[in-house]
Formats: structure tokens, C-alpha cells, sequence
């Protein structure tokens, strides 16, 4: 059942809304004639009015039974704001020049995570578009943008949308997404759109004021749980799922990345992630090529990676905050909250080969066993990273790891991450060191709102024992603060780590051997007596070698791999600002090494 203001050319609308409880909901015209029309409600709740004579750019709302009007909750467009009247919106007017793209298989992602406003100064989509050549030269090929569902004022993370269907119109609204999404096609981008199932925000949510949206019956970090499961769950589900297929639909959007899975609470006998899926599976086909669902998940559970035949829920791929966890610690050697569980070379390894270090063992942090077992699952279905918005933003200062490991520390998290068989990501500015932070930043109206948000940060920060005040999230400067420094990449040691992030990714991209990404084809070990993690990957015509050197000390390796071996990178050479390369051009089958300190290798077998 489609939903909100569904314009259908010749000036006319069908407006529909759901509220199953309600006795009486009339559309409420504002502009550009004030008129109030009765609605008709169909048997499973939905009110609808097909009117003639509307114009995009009306602006309407609904009134509901108790003398109230409120925003349409599939709004597609709210350009006064979380409280105000909702758009209608002709979809159709906006001329698409992408009909040759045919998109990226998920395995060849090579993803860019970024924030609209804090990217650019202007913080809009339209300011994006000129960046993209830089991003294609250094080898990304789909970039992810964070939340865009409108939320209260001009500045946030995006988790505390309200108006899922509606662009955020900051931004630049329904046609400037749509510009960057054309944009980004035209040059052989992929666009992933990060979307929120898990919770509304707190400030312009009123759609429990027009149907049971949420259940008391789960309790998640930001209340109660949306309700998939409950009595009326139907139309919330329908909600949720017709929002999926209007980004594919209406935006073009290649892919969505669903946040926070781990909180939907869904217990009936068809998981809404799962009828997710079928759904984007039926529309790939509609439309003759793929379309992928990415879930953010700290289960460790590969339920939600597989096949539905065996009672998964066959969403394509999944993030590996065990991959992320692992490389952090190692290399900051920080302990505090969840970080508790990590900091062994060991566990690297392990999330190397499985995919998850915890997989139904022990954890610390958690006090109980925790994951379940991922070897036996591609590595195309795993996402991997050093930082993300949440590891960076969610610290005291949102210090990247820039600010906290040396400039060897940085280029050895690169060559973790995109010599791994795993789905790359990087955060925005990562590539060059940027030194900003990602601070955490709202714009909320409610004044009691927004001191709630800084006492619960206070407690949040309690966890990982961090003493001081957080920066005010509120205000404008924690935007400023967070936005790119966008020429550091040409200075310095930044343009230094940009061509090392350059070249290991075409290095990825051109070696056959990097390319292959099946988990037979790919091996890693490590020593015990040191901070060493070898990790070999083959193909029928190739093999290579990476040694990681994590400690912060100059260690002797002995090669022993048979045949001749060819050096292609070494992190410790000048050319990448390292102490001087001490290992050979060539190698024998065995040949002792003198690895510096936080450095890597990468040799190829000389067939």
C-alpha cells in the first residue's frame, strides 16, 4: 500500500495516511487556498482523498479528531520543518540522465562513508558533486551517506530523523539528493543511503498520534521499540517497507545501509528484515539489476547474513564492528568500555579468517557469550573499517584516529583494511589524516530536549571512564568544528598518506589475487610472541604475502614461504615518510626480515 501525497500528473494528488483507530482524519489544505476535506478510511485503516486541481509545492497537513493538524508522517517533503506542513511533491518532473548505469556488484564496493553537513562548508548535496573526481582518482566507487530524513533544524548526525520519506531540507531537499545520486551514477559511483528502522526521534514525532508506530511491549536506547511485531503491526510494517523501496525507487539509491538492526524487535514468524529483503529482491528483478540491503548489527549473528532457506534473513551483508574493535585497540591499546574485549593480535587474526572474533566464547565486557560462528560465509558479505561515524563520534571528542596513533600507526590501519578479503570502508577525511574531529552535534528547538541530550552524554562518556565536559552538542560550533579541512590533502604528510591510500587501492582493484575475495583463497596467522599478522591471499595465477608489523619496536621475521618473492609495497620507505627500509627487493624462500616499527610489507610470488 503506498502512502502519503502521491502526485499523479495533470494536477492531480492522491493523498493516503494511515490510522486505524481514528474515526475521523480530514486533509487540511494550506496553500494555496486554505480548504479542509473529509477523508475516506478502507477497511484496514488507511484514509485516502483523490484530489484534482493540486500543484506541487501545495502544502497540506492532516487534522486530526481532536482538533489538532499534524505533518503527514510519509511526508516526502517538509520545507518548514519537523512541526510544520508537509510538500507534495512531483517526483516524476526530475529528469534522470543515469539509464546506463546498471550498478556495481557489492563485492567490488569500495565505500566512502560521509556526512552532507560537515563534508563541505556548505553543507549541502549540490557541494558534494565537485568532490566526487578526487574520490574517483583515489579509487572509491560508492559513497555512503548518513542519515538524510528530516530532522529538527539545520544541523545533525541524522538518527533523530522524524520524517523518514522526507529529505532533509537543509540540504538541498528531494532534487538536490537527486542531482547527487545523478551525478554519482554518471561517473560510475554507486550510492549507499544509511536509513534508520530502529527508532524516530524525539522532537516532530508524532506518529503515535495517528496509529500504534511503537510497542511497549520492547524498551530500546531511545525508548519504546518500533512495533513489527504487535497488534497493528501491519501498517507499521508496510511503513517501513514501502520507505525502502522509495529511495530505490524515487532516488536511485543503489543500496541502504539499515542502522542499529540489533534493536528492531520483531519475533513473529516472518522477521521484518526478511520481507525487507524479499521485497528489494523482487524489485532488483523488476528493474533488471541489483539492489543490496548492508545491516549494522553488534550480534555477531549470521542469521541475519543468511539465505532464508535455512532461516536467515537474507540481507546481503553486514558490518564487522569485531574488525574495527580488533584493529583499534591494537593499535591505541585503549581499554575502556567495550574496548575491554579486545587488543590481541590473536583476535585479529581470528576476524580475519571468520569474520567475528566472538563467536559464541566468552566476553568480559558483556559478561556472558556472545556471536556465533561466520567462517563459512563469503567475505563479500562482511564490511570492514578503522573508523566510522560512530567510533569517531561517539568518543568525549571525537578524536579520529589521526589524534590518537603516530602517522606509521595510520598507514598500517590502512593496509589492515584494504588488504582484507572484507567489503572496504573509510570515513570521510581518513584517506589524507584529516585532523578534525566528528563531534557529536543537534540543533533541537526544545530547550528541555536538548539538556537532556547533554546529561546523557555526560553518562554515556561515564562508561569509558573519560573525566571532563563533552563539547555542547548544541551548538554551532561543534558543526564548524567537525567540518573537512578538505586541503590538507594536497600538504605534507596528508597528500603522503592520500597517494599510500592511492595506491593500495589499485593495488586491490588490479591484483587478481586481491580481487578474489572467496574464503578458501585467503589465509592469515600470526605470531604469538609478537604483534606480527601475516596475511596471504591467492588465486590461480597469483599469491601475495602482507607481514604487519604491529609493534612499536624494529622485529626480525623469518620468511620461510617457498619459491622467489617480489616487493611491490613497503610502508617503511622514505617515499611514504617511513624510517628506511631495511628489507630486500627480493626475497628466497628463507630470508630473516628486520621489520620496523608499526610497518608493512607486501611481496608477490615470482611465478
Amino acid at each position: 500500500m503506498k502512502i502519503g501525497a502521491n502526485y499523479k500528473n495533470h494536477k492531480e494528488c492522491e493523498f493516503i495516511v494511515w490510522s486505524p483507530l481514528k474515526e475521523e482524519i480530514n486533509l487540511e489544505i494550506i496553500t494555496p487556498e486554505k480548504n479542509i476535506l473529509p477523508m475516506k478510511k478502507d477497511e484496514l485503516g488507511y484514509w485516502k482523498i483523490n484530489l484534482e486541481g493540486i500543484k506541487p509545492g501545495t502544502l497540506y497537513w492532516y487534522q486530526l479528531e481532536e482538533n489538532k493538524s499534524r505533518p503527514d508522517p510519509a511526508s516526502y517533503y517538509q520545507p518548514l520543518g519537523v512541526h510544520k506542513y508537509s510538500c507534495v511533491v512531483d517526483h516524476s518532473s526530475f529528469k534522470w540522465q543515469d539509464s546506463e548505469w546498471k550498478g556495481i556488484p557489492l563485492e567490488d564496493y569500495l565505500i566512502y562513508e560521509l556526512h552532507v553537513g560537515t563534508f563541505t562548508p556548505e553543507s549541502t548535496f549540490q557541494a558534494i558533486i565537485p568532490r566526487l573526481e578526487e574520490l574517483i582518482e583515489l579509487g572509491i566507487n560508492a559513497i555512503e551517506i548518513m542519515p538524510v530524513a528530516q530532522f529538527p533544524g539545520d544541523r545533525n548526525w541524522g538518527y533523530d530523523g522524524v520524517y523518514p520519506f522526507a529529505v532533509q531540507s537543509s540540504y538541498g531537499g528531494c532534487d538536490g539528493l537527486k542531482q547527487l545520486v545523478n551525478a554519482c551514477h554518471q561517473k560510475g559511483m554507486a550510492v549507499i543511503l544509511d536509513v534508520v528502522y530502529n527508532h524516530l526521534g524525539p522532537e516532530g514525532n508524532y506518529t503515535q498520534e495517528f496509529a500504534p508506530y511503537f510497542t511497549h511491549k520492547y524498551q530500546t536506547p531511545w525508548g519504546s521499540a518500533i512495533n513489527y511485531d504487535d497488534a497493528y503491526s501491519y501498517g507499521v510494517r508496510n511503513y517501513f517497507i514501502e520507505n525502502v523501496l522509495y529511495w530505490l525507487r524515487e532516488y536511485h539509491i543503489d543500496a541502504l545501509r539499515l542502522d542499529a538492526v540489533h534493536a528492531i524487535y520483531d519475533f513473529g514468524a516472518k522477521h521484518i528484515l526478511l520481507e525487507m529483503a524479499e521485497k528489494v529482491e523482487e524489485f532488483s528483478k523488476q528493474q533488471g539489476r541489483d539492489f543490496y540491503l548492508i545491516a549494522e548489527s553488534d550480534l555477531n549473528d549470521v542469521r541475519i547474513i543468511q539465505p532464508k532457506e535455512i532461516g536467515g534473513y537474507n540481507i546481503h551483508a553486514q558490518w564487522s564492528d569485531d574488525f574495527h574493535h580488533c584493529l583499534h585497540t591494537i593499535l591505541t591499546k585503549e581499554k575502556q568500555g567495550y574496548y575491554e574485549d579486545f587488543g590481541q593480535c590473536d583476535q585479529l587474526t581470528k576476524v580475519f579468517n571468520e569474520g567475528f572474533a566472538y563467536s559464541w566464547n566468552y566476553s568480559p565486557h558483556r559478561k556472558r557469550n556472545h556471536g556465533n560462528y561466520a567462517g563459512d560465509l563469503s567475505p563479500k558479505q562482511f564490511v570492514v573499517c578503522s573508523q566510522n561515524h560512530d567510533q569517531v563520534g561517539n568518543r568525549m571528542l571525537g578524536e579520529r584516529l589521526t589524534s590518537l596513533v603516530s602517522f606509521e600507526a595510520l598507514k598500517l590501519a590502512a593496509a589492515t583494511v584494504l588488504l582484507s578479503p572484507y567489503i572496504p570502508m573509510l570515513f570521510m577525511g581518513e584517506e589524507y589524516g584529516e585532523e578534525s574531529p566528528f563531534l557529536y552535534f543537534i540543533d533541537h528547538g526544545d530547550t528541555n530536549l536538548i539538556e537532556a541530550v547533554r546529561q546523557g552524554r555526560k553518562e554515556e562518556f561515564k562508561a569509558f571512564h573519560q573525566a571532563g565536559e563533552p563539547p555542547d552538542a548544541a551548538s554551532i560550533e561543534a558543526l564548524k568544528e567537525s567540518t573537512l579541512k578538505w586541503e590538507l590533502r594536497q600538504e605534507g604528510k596528508h597528500k603522503v598518506l592520500l597517494d599510500l591510500y592511492r595506491e593500495l587501492i589499485q593495488l586491490r582493484k588490479q591484483h587478481p589475487a586481491l580481487k578474489n575475495n572467496h574464503r578458501q583463497n585467503s589465509k592469515t596467522i600470526n605470531q604469538p610472541e609478537n604483534k606480527i599478522v601475516i596475511i596471504e591471499r591467492w588465486d590461480e595465477q597469483q599469491k601475495l604475502i602482507a607481514i604487519l608489523n604491529f609493534e612499536e619496536k624494529e622485529i626480525k621475521y623469518q620468511f620461510n614461504h617457498q619459491g622467489n618473492w617480489q616487493k611491490i609495497l613497503d610502508s617503511s620507505q622514505e617515499k611514504w615518510l617511513g624510517k628506511g627500509t631495511e628489507l630486500p627487493e627480493k626475497l628466497t624462500e628463507k630470508s630473516e626480515l628486520k621489520l620496523k616499527s608499526e610497518s608493512f610489507v607486501l611481496y608477490q610470488k615470482i611465478v
